[in-house]
C-alpha cells in the first residue's frame, strides 16, 4: 500500500471548495432492544443478550419499541424537524457477519423526522463566535448491528487476522441516524464546523436524556462524508465516507486529512473513488474500506412484519412540551449569569464540567469557586484516573461544602485538597474528614504565638528587616510558621502577630 499524497491544507483551499456531510448514529438508552425484549446493558458477556428475534431466527416476529419512537420524536423536535404523520420501516439488504438477519431494519424513504436544522457555534480566536446553520435532511429509526472482533494481525482489521469473533449483544439496539444536508461554503472552517456540530449534537442528546452519548463506548458515532470541487464551480464532487469516527478531535482531523488526500488524488489526475474509509486514531490517516453502495444496491422494500408508525399530533405536541432548554441558549444564559468570559465558558464546556459547575453553584458556591475546583483539582484527578469528571466520587454538594469551609475560615485551599483526598477515599463527608484528619485551621493565639516566636528566633535577619519597616519581609516568617503548623495556621492572624511582636 503506497502512502497517500497529501496537499497542504492552505493550498487545498486555494483551488478547491469542500462539501461536508455528517451522519451521526445515536444509540438510545431504552431498557430493551428496538424490536424485541432483550436487555441493552453495555459490557455484558458476549452473546448473552440475544433472542430469536434479534438473531433473525425463522418465525420470530419483531415488535416496535414505543419508548424508542418517543425518543426519536423528541430528537426530531429538538432539531427543528417536521415529524411524519405516517412512516414505516424498510429492510436494508446487505451481507455482513455482524448482521444476523442479512438485512437491517431501518427507514428509507419515509423517516420519522425530516427537514430540520441546528445552528452551530464555532469559536473565533480573539473575537466573537461565528454561527453556521447546518440543515438536517432526516433523522430516522433503525437497529444497530452486532460487533466483530478480528483477532491476530497488526491492525485489528479483518485483513491479516487469524480469526474473527462476533458478539450479537449490540444487534437490535435502537439507533437514531441523523443525516445532514451537504454543508457548503465552510471553506477553511470545514474541520471546525464538523467538530462543533457533533459536539453540540452530543450535548443536545445528553440534555434530552435519550442516550448517554459516550463516544468512547460507541453510543454515538459519526460518519464523515467529504468531497472537493474546483473552486467556484458549484458542482459537488465525488464523496468518501469515513466510518465510525469516535472522538470530537478525530472528526476534525478526519475532515482535514480527507481534504488533503482528495486534493492529492485530483492533482495526480485520478478520480476519487466513492468508498467507505477507516479512520486510524494512532496514525491520523484514513485507509480504504469498501466501495460505497448506492441506495438501489440495498434493495430496500417495506418491512412486511411491522405496521406503520403514525404518531398523533396530540402526542407530538405533548412531547414538544417535554423538551429541555436548548443547550446553546442555556449556555449563553448561564454565561451571562455567572459572569464568565467566552474562554472561561468554552473551557468549562470542553472539560465536560458545565452541569457539575451549575449544580455546585446551586448548592451555594460562587461561580468562580465552582469553576476553579472542577477545572483544576478535579480535572487533574479525573485525568490521572482516566475517567470522566462525573465518575469521580466527589459530588457538587461536596465541592460546595468544601468551599464553604474555606469561606468560613475553617480550612484553606491547601487543606481543602486533603479533604478531597478523603472524599475520594470514601472517608465520609467534608466535615467528618476535617475532624478525623485534624485539618482545621489553628486560630488560637497561644499556639500561633509560640510558632511565631520560633520563626523569629530562627530567622533573625528577616526579623530585623521587619523592624526596619520592610513589612513585605513578613511573608518569609509566615511561610515558616505555616510549615511548622503543617499549613493549618490562620495566615492572617499569623501576620498580625508577627507585626505586633516586631513593631
Amino acid at each position: 500500500m503506497t502512502a497517500d499524497i497529501l496537499v497542504p491544507f492552505d493550498e487545498v483551499l486555494e483551488r478547491f471548495d469542500p462539501a461536508l456531510g455528517l451522519e451521526v448514529h445515536v444509540e438510545l438508552n431504552t431498557a430493551s432492544k428496538m424490536f424485541c425484549g432483550c436487555p441493552t446493558e453495555f459490557g455484558a458477556e458476549p452473546n448473552t443478550q440475544v433472542c430469536p428475534t434479534c438473531l433473525g431466527l425463522p418465525g420470530a416476529m419483531p415488535v416496535v419499541n414505543g419508548k424508542a419512537v418517543e425518543s426519536a420524536i423528541r430528537i426530531g423536535l429538538a432539531l427543528n424537524c417536521e415529524i411524519a404523520e405516517w412512516c414505516r420501516f424498510a429492510r436494508k439488504n446487505y451481507f455482513y457477519p455482524d448482521m444476523p438477519k442479512n438485512f437491517q431494519t431501518s427507514q428509507y424513504d419515509e423517516p420519522i423526522a425530516f427537514e430540520g436544522f441546528m445552528d452551530v457555534t464555532v469559536p473565533n480566536e480573539g473575537g466573537d463566535d461565528e454561527t453556521f446553520r447546518v440543515e438536517i435532511e432526516r433523522a430516522h429509526m433503525e437497529e444497530d448491528t452486532g460487533k466483530s472482533l478480528h483477532v491476530g494481525g497488526a491492525t485489528g482489521r479483518i485483513h491479516g487476522a487469524e480469526y474473527s469473533l462476533v458478539d450479537y449483544n449490540r444487534a437490535g439496539i435502537p439507533l437514531i441516524e441523523i443525516v445532514t444536508k451537504p454543508i457548503l461554503g465552510a471553506g477553511d472552517r470545514a474541520p471546525e464546523i464538523a467538530k462543533a456540530y457533533v459536539a453540540q449534537l452530543r450535548e443536545l442528546i445528553v440534555a434530552l436524556g435519550v442516550s448517554d452519548a459516550r463516544m468512547d463506548q460507541g453510543s454515538i458515532r459519526a460518519d464523515v462524508n467529504l468531497s472537493l470541487s474546483p473552486k467556484g464551480s458549484g458542482v459537488l464532487g465525488t464523496r468518501t465516507e469515513t466510518k465510525n469516527v469516535n472522538s470530537l478531535r478525530s472528526v476534525e482531523r478526519a475532515v482535514r486529512y480527507e481534504m488533503s488526500r482528495h486534493a492529492g488524488v485530483l492533482d495526480e489526475g485520478h478520480k476519487i473513488l466513492q468508498e467507505t474509509r477507516h479512520w486510524h486514531e494512532d496514525t491520523g490517516i484514513t485507509t480504504s474500506g469498501r466501495e460505497k453502495s448506492d441506495a438501489e444496491d440495498y434493495r430496500y422494500f417495506p418491512e412486511p412484519d411491522l405496521v406503520p408508525v403514525a404518531p398523533s399530533r396530540e402526542w407530538v405536541d405533548e412531547l414538544r412540551g417535554t423538551l429541555p432548554e436548548n443547550p446553546t441558549q442555556k449556555r449563553a444564559r448561564l454565561q451571562a449569569e455567572w459572569g464568565f468570559s467566552d474562554l472561561e465558558m468554552r473551557d468549562t464546556v470542553g472539560a465536560g464540567a458545565l452541569g457539575l459547575v451549575e449544580e455546585t453553584i446551586a448548592a451555594g458556591a460562587t461561580p468562580q469557586a465552582a469553576r476553579k475546583w472542577w477545572l483544576s483539582d478535579m480535572a487533574r484527578r479525573a485525568n490521572e484516573a482516566g475517567v470522566e469528571l462525573t465518575a469521580l466520587a466527589v459530588t457538587p454538594i461536596d465541592v460546595a461544602r468544601v468551599q464553604a469551609l474555606v469561606d468560613e475560615g475553617k480550612i484553606n485551599d491547601k487543606l481543602a485538597r486533603q479533604v478531597f483526598d478523603g472524599l475520594l477515599a470514601g472517608e465520609g463527608t467534608p466535615d467528618e474528614i476535617v475532624e478525623a484528619r485534624g485539618l482545621a485551621i489553628v486560630s488560637d493565639d497561644g499556639a500561633l504565638g509560640a510558632a511565631v516566636d520560633n520563626a523569629i528566633a530562627a530567622n533573625p535577619d528577616v526579623a530585623d528587616k521587619i523592624r526596619d519597616g520592610k513589612v513585605a519581609a513578613a511573608g518569609a516568617l509566615i511561610g515558616a510558621v505555616m510549615k511548622e503548623m503543617r499549613g493549618q495556621a490562620d495566615a492572617g492572624r499569623v501576620r498580625e502577630l508577627i507585626l505586633e511582636k516586631l513593631s
